[in-house]
């Protein structure tokens, strides 16, 4: 086993229970605050796996912005950071669900691949991911875009009654 196992192993166990914290917390800027170690952990174990690239891409994005964005939802909209009451279910039915979806999955990919063995792709640079990006994949990296601008805005009008109130 070398120091790159020991590292992803420490990375997907944090990665995990972290996880496990974000949807198990009853406080949601708690929640927000353990979704960054999660992201946190994927982006170290992106880089042990030698993508700095993503590694990157994943703290910028994620960490920096989905995260930030969810935080700044909480408080413009005013929502109750503390405990709540309201997110008190019964777990079974979650558990079943999601216990039946991930066997629905292992069963998909042991079906899918079994025992074949799947070639890997040439390395990638980061001026072939340019490339692709701001070629074939332009359009889609703009409605992103807008479509995060159109999300700041709606939260902006819902944070303050002076704009979003008819006179």
């Amino acid at each position: 086993m070398t120091a790159a196992d020991v590292l992803l192993i420490g990375l997907g166990a944090v990665a995990v229970g972290s996880g496990v914290l974000v949807v198990t917390t009853r406080h949601l800027v708690r929640a927000g605050l353990w979704l960054v170690v999660t992201l946190a952990a994927v982006a170290g174990a992106y880089l042990v796996l030698g993508a700095e690239l993503v590694a990157w891409v994943q703290i910028l994005l994620y960490v920096g912005a989905v995260v930030v964005l969810l935080l700044f939802a909480v408080m413009l909209t005013r929502a109750p950071i503390g405990a709540s009451d309201d997110l008190d279910r019964p777990r079974w039915p979650g558990l079943l669900i999601g216990g039946g979806a991930g066997l629905g999955l292992a069963a998909l990919f042991v079906a899918a691949y079994g025992a074949t063995k799947v070639r890997r792709p040439p390395t990638g640079t980061a001026e072939r991911l340019g490339e692709q990006i701001f070629s074939a994949w332009v359009l889609p990296f703009e409605v992103v875009g807008v479509l995060l601008l159109a999300a700041l805005v709606g939260a902006i009008v819902v944070s303050r009654p002076d704009i979003g109130a008819g006179r």
